[in-house]
């Protein structure tokens, strides 16, 4: 790569210049052995079109993209393949310009000298802490392509078992949302035009006419500042669900709505106990995996109540001990863990309350898949019966009038 730099010399005077390197830091070392005093260095590369740009910032790289780059690696390091020419074969085959880039600048950072867990650590939107290390430990222990084959199963498991649920609430939110799209198009055109008809007719007008009648006048003639105001509250919203008293709110929500709040319990705890048995099959010390774990579990009631365990395990006492004491824990997974405590196998009692888990989401959205439909059909049934109602049964008086 090509930096453009910026120094001075001991004497005071300024230099610019470009200088070549695999790295950024690389180039200031070289920059600094000539002693010369760093002011700036910067790629010299270009930076790209602004359509390239503009599909840069709304790309990102896929979960499912990460977890062929993990298998991939896991077979050309078994293969007994550089390190070097495993990334090269990696951005020669990478599917996205996101993802290409981002090994690109891992494999530049290899051949300029820093270790791979490292290189790999400088692309956190890419590649997370718990990824990294994972990483870290295979280099420790010697065996990166049994690491990588354990992320690639756990990164897999993970998606598997996040699209399933995301799947399953896609369905009945974009029915609803098309069904109150319907209904606004309804009260904002349709009712007002046969509104006119039924007051004008003199007749009696039913009571849920008259509020389907209030509810239209009210769209057509504050219609445009509800929806301002909904766009503004949208706004607020994401900005609340930014701050931690905002995550906190919503990650709490989330475990008191019933049934889906149960939903939640289980996707949390199988994502806690896979990711705990990853880290400590690959060798990571406890109290970092429970560190590692916390950040990435995906909810911030969980994540405090793992880091609080952390802390407690860091004192002296053992996991089961720590997660005990808490509520949102179920009893079988703190009780299971103690187990494996004791016979020394808690990578296995985790893998086996991962996989029980696992098992207990894909049933429970099953089961939400199975119940939504009947619902929805009741829900959507009730509001046309309602609507058609409310226009049928004046226009059917008048013209039995007639």
């Amino acid at each position: 790569m090509l930096f453009n730099y910026e120094a001075k010399t001991e004497q005071g005077d300024i230099r610019k210049g470009t200088i070549e390197a695999p790295t950024q830091d690389l180039a200031v070392s070289a920059l600094q052995r000539n002693n010369l005093i760093i002011v700036s260095v910067a790629s010299a590369e270009e930076r790209g079109t602004f359509s390239e740009k503009f599909s840069a910032f709304f790309e990102r790289v896929k979960l499912r993209d990460i977890v062929i780059v993990s298998r991939q690696l896991a077979t050309l390091f078994e293969a007994k393949v550089p390190v070097v020419d495993s990334f090269k074969i990696l951005v020669s085959e990478a599917p996205s310009n996101v993802l290409r880039k981002n090994l690109r600048d891992v494999l530049d950072d290899i051949q300029g000298g820093l270790p791979l867990s490292q290189a790999m650590g400088r692309h956190p939107k890419v590649f997370s802490d718990f990824y990294v290390n994972m990483v870290r430990a295979g280099e420790e222990s010697g065996e990166l392509e049994k690491v990588f084959t354990f992320l690639a199963d756990y990164l897999d498991r993970s998606y598997q078992l996040t699209n399933r649920v995301r799947n399953a609430l896609i369905y009945p939110a974009f029915v609803l949302s098309a069904f109150l799209a319907v209904m606004i198009l309804m009260m904002t055109i349709i009712i007002p035009r046969l509104s006119s008809i039924i007051i004008d007719s003199g007749q009696p007008i039913p009571l849920y006419t008259q509020i389907v009648i209030t509810v239209s006048n009210f769209f057509v003639n504050y219609g445009i500042f509800l929806l301002v105001l909904f766009v503004l509250c949208l706004l607020a919203l994401w900005r609340y669900i930014q701050t931690k008293a905002g995550k906190e709110l919503i990650s709490s929500l989330q475990l008191q709505v019933p049934y889906i709040g149960e939903l939640y319990r289980k996707l949390y705890m199988a994502r806690f106990s896979d990711n705990l048995q990853t880290l400590v099959a690959g060798g990571v010390s406890i109290v970092r995996a429970l560190e590692i774990t916390g950040d990435v579990v995906g909810n911030q009631v969980y994540r405090n109540i793992i880091y609080d365990a952390r802390e407690a395990v860091r004192a002296g006492a053992s996991i089961s001990e720590a997660l005990f004491v808490y509520p949102e824990v179920p009893r079988l997974v703190s009780q299971m863990i103690k187990v494996g405590e004791e016979t020394g196998k808690l990578d296995f009692i985790l893998a086996t309350l991962s996989k029980f888990y696992r098992q207990e989401v894909n049933n429970a959205v099953d089961n939400l898949i199975n119940l939504i439909e009947p619902i929805l059909i009741l829900v959507l049934g009730l509001g046309v019966g309602l609507l058609v109602a409310s226009v049928i049964v004046p226009i059917y008086n008048i013209s039995s009038s007639i």
